[in-house]
């Protein structure tokens, strides 16, 4: 699983028949302490996740997974939002 920030949504009316219902987020990838990591992503949604939420994301086979039994061509997808993130070295971790 990677970290990352929801920055964006994608409008699609003309997509594979499993993504109906399916929401698809542009998500930044990010360290655990919050730092840009990489170029921007586009994850299929499986949590209701909205713009500025942390959010945990998945690659690969595991993408479609939150969807059975439907299994859409993902490649990526949010799993879980996070609410708090607890480093080494910090008092009490910070509300994301």
């Amino acid at each position: 699983m990677f970290l990352g920030r929801v920055v964006g949504c994608v409008w699609a009316t003309v997509k594979h028949p499993e993504y109906e219902g399916v929401r698809l987020l542009v998500v930044q990838p990010i360290t655990a302490d919050r730092k840009n990591a990489g170029k921007q992503i586009i994850c299929a949604d499986s949590t209701g996740a909205g713009t500025g939420d942390v959010i945990y994301w998945v690659r690969g086979r595991e993408a479609h997974l939150p969807f059975l039994p439907h299994e859409p061509p993902a490649d990526a997808a949010i799993v879980a939002i996070v609410d708090t993130i607890h480093l080494a070295g910090q008092e009490r971790g910070e509300p994301c």
